[in-house]
């Protein structure tokens, strides 16, 4: 099961940016929205000169999968833990 619907249709890098980040306007926090946001914009700057169709798919399946698993694990924890436990910056 996919965060949001459409994931089978991002193909391209940029349709899978845009997926990612409408993705984290679903997070419960500013916060952990703008970690995620980074992290995604950090991950799209490393892998701008990749030009293997075959790795960027692989990206693309592996990007979607990690926002399927961020989002099934905040489904089932509280918006209070799911802070400490998603951004690592937050613990005390």
């Amino acid at each position: 099961m996919a965060p949001l619907p459409g994931a089978e249709l991002v193909q391209k890098p940029l349709q899978l940016y845009r997926y990612l980040l409408r993705c984290c306007q679903q997070l419960p926090t500013k916060g952990i929205q703008q970690h995620y946001k980074h992290a995604i914009r950090q991950s799209f700057r490393v892998h701008s000169d990749e030009d293997n169709p075959e790795r960027i798919q692989q990206i693309i399946k592996r990007a979607i999968e990690d926002a399927d698993w961020i989002m099934n694990k905040l489904r089932m924890v509280p918006v209070e833990e799911a802070t400490i436990q998603l951004l690592p910056s937050s613990r005390s």
